[in-house]
């Protein structure tokens, strides 16, 4: 019943980002009060059903992954003042793609 309730709560926040971007300041304030919610969700169901190894384990990778999209997002914004956004979004994409690929490995080594 939990998995119902969050995908129902997911779709209503995608949608409602979506609504939302219409506007840029509705959009940032939307997706602000929003996403924080599904993280909570979605932290409880992830402590009822791991263990604390690996629940940590997830949430290390969680900052990851967040840390890439912040690198991301600051590279598509400083590219795009020197190039068209279609090749700020592509070099920005680039040097994500490494940034995941070179530093799996890394997380891996400081995890164990």
């Amino acid at each position: 019943m939990f998995y119902i309730i969050q995908f129902i709560i997911g779709g209503t926040v995608m949608l409602l980002a979506s609504w939302l971007s219409r506007s840029n300041l509705h959009f940032l304030s939307g997706v602000i009060t929003l996403l924080p919610i599904l993280t909570l969700f979605n932290m409880r169901l992830q402590m009822k059903s791991m263990t604390a190894e690996t629940f940590h384990a997830v949430q290390q990778n969680a900052i990851f992954g967040a840390v890439g999209m912040v690198l991301f997002t600051g590279f598509v914004f400083y590219f795009s003042s020197f190039w068209k956004p279609s090749h700020a979004i592509f070099s920005a994409l680039s040097i994500y793609v490494i940034f995941m690929i070179v530093g799996k490995p890394l997380l891996a080594y400081f995890q164990s």
